[in-house]
Formats: structure tokens, sequence, C-alpha cells
């Protein structure tokens, strides 16, 4: 796939794994169930033993960068490390890094995260826009530049951001339209008309009703969706096609603790029961 944009290399990881992303999150109560201890070494098992467990299983991991970022310079690099284990696998690296910034400080998140040769280096990154997408023009240049992902957080499923995701902006009442469909109107036009799949997506949390967030997913048909909040957080896989609709194969679907607290001994079942969840729910 060398040469494929993030974009054509996520269509062909749906080919052939489907749409689930495994999510890497090693909080220190997943971490005991493993029997590793909470530290730098033990985030660092847990994500080789995870990766493990991935390969030729599915197609994408995303780790979350705040799990090994509290153990300091130690838990980067047993990050670098899963990182690079999962890229050498032939996994799609999304990493949770929820970055945001202006100038030449956005600038160097992009370099630390999509940078060919970075120690860090992932397929793709998710960033906030809260300065204003364009606020990471950097980013996106930069990932075109290297053939990598970016996803823009849109709709997120905590309660606190639904005041401000569903608040009004860009004129009138009858023009305006909410924050969080505005931001998705502004990365749909960041990829490039005829593309299947769209190398700038955004996350919207499986567990939101999108109607109420004012997004009408039937006008945008190229950017990807990463869409957290199956399994723990309460959104069913199999409810997938119902949840989003004619967007459905875009999403980038992801589960994490719902497979993980099954254990070393359980992980590879239940990582298999909901890929054939979402296969089956995704075929309908």
């Amino acid at each position: 796939m060398l040469g494929l944009s993030f974009g054509g290399r996520l269509g062909a990881a749906f080919s052939e794994y489907g749409q689930l992303c495994l999510g890497i999150d090693p909080h220190a109560e997943l971490l005991t169930a493993w029997g590793l201890s909470d530290s730098a070494s033990g985030v660092k098992e847990f994500g080789l033993r995870v990766i493990e467990a991935a390969t030729g299983r599915v197609g994408i991991v995303k780790p979350q960068v705040a799990f090994f970022e509290r153990h300091g310079a130690a838990g980067y690099l047993a990050l670098e490390t899963v990182i690079a284990e999962a890229r050498a696998a032939g996994l799609i690296v999304i990493a949770d890094a929820k970055r945001g910034d202006v100038g030449s400080s956005v600038e160097a998140y992009g370099e630390a995260w999509l940078m060919p040769g970075s120690p860090l280096e992932s397929d793709a990154m998710t960033i906030s826009p809260f300065l204003g997408v364009a606020s990471n023009n950097a980013v996106f240049e930069l990932a075109a530049r290297s053939l990598k992902g970016v996803f823009v957080l849109a709709g997120t499923s905590n309660r606190e951001a639904f005041g401000i995701q569903s608040a009004r902006v860009g004129g009138g009442a009858e023009t305006a339209v909410t924050l969080a469909a505005a931001i998705i109107d502004e990365v749909e036009s960041l990829n490039p008309v005829g593309d299947r799949l769209g190398s700038i997506g955004v996350v919207l949390g499986a567990t939101l009703a999108l109607e109420e967030l004012g997004v009408q997913l039937s006008q945008h048909d190229r950017a990807p969706i990463l869409a957290p909040g199956f399994g723990a957080q309460g959104a069913k896989l199999r409810d997938v096609a119902r949840l989003f609709g004619v967007a459905t194969p875009r999403i980038v679907a992801t589960v994490s603790r719902s497979v993980l607290v099954a254990g070393p001994a359980g992980v590879v079942h239940a990582l298999e029961s909901a890929a054939a969840e979402l296969a089956l729910a995704v075929s309908r």
C-alpha cells in the first residue's frame, strides 16, 4: 500500500479486516486485570500484548496517549515502542492525542505525530478545532504531504460538550447551523471531490443523538468518521447502521474496555466476536 493516501489505506483495511478499531487504553484497572503493574513497563507490556491480539484480526488500533503520558518520559518511550510495533505489524495507528493550537505550536504537534521518521510517527492523529478548524491548517498540509490522516473532534459523547457543540453559529435563525455541523462541513471540504474515502475525518461519538446535535450525515460522502462509544460507553455495534445511516461505510467503529476487560486469556475471542458483530451489522 506504499504511496496510498491515508484514506486509501483506510479503505484497504476496511476491505481486508472490516471497520473495527481497537483502542489501546491501559487504564489502571485494566492493567491490574491483566496482571501488570501500573507503570511505564506495565503499559508497554499491555500495549504489545494488545497489538499481538489485534494483528490479523483488525486493521486499525488507537492508542490513547494520555494513559502513556501519565508515566512521563518512560511512558512516552513505551508509547514509541507500541506505535512502532503496531505499524511494523501492518496495523493502521491512530494516535488519540487530541492536540490543538495555532501557528508554529500546532505545526510542531503535527510533526510529533505525523512526520515520517518521528519517534511517535503514526498514521493519523486526533485534533481539537476549538481555536478554529483552520488553525490546524499546518497539520492538514503536513498530513497531505506525508500521506497521513487527521480526525477533527466534532461531536463528542460527554454531556458537558453538548451545550457548546449544539450552539448555533454562522448567521441568523434561518442560516445558522450547530458548531458540530459547521465543523463537519469544513472538514468535508478539505477532502478532494471524487475521493471515496478522504484522509481528513471527524470524530462523532456513537452515543450521540445526531439529530439533536443538528448533524445530517446524508449531506456528506467523503470524510471518514471515527466513532468512539461502542461497548462500555453504551452503544451497540449491531446498531451501527441505525446510528449512522448512509455514512455507515465510512465509520471507524472503536471498542476498547468492552474487549480488553476479557484479559489476556480472553481478548482474542472478545475481539473476534466484536469484529463479527460489526461485520454483520455493516452488511445488512
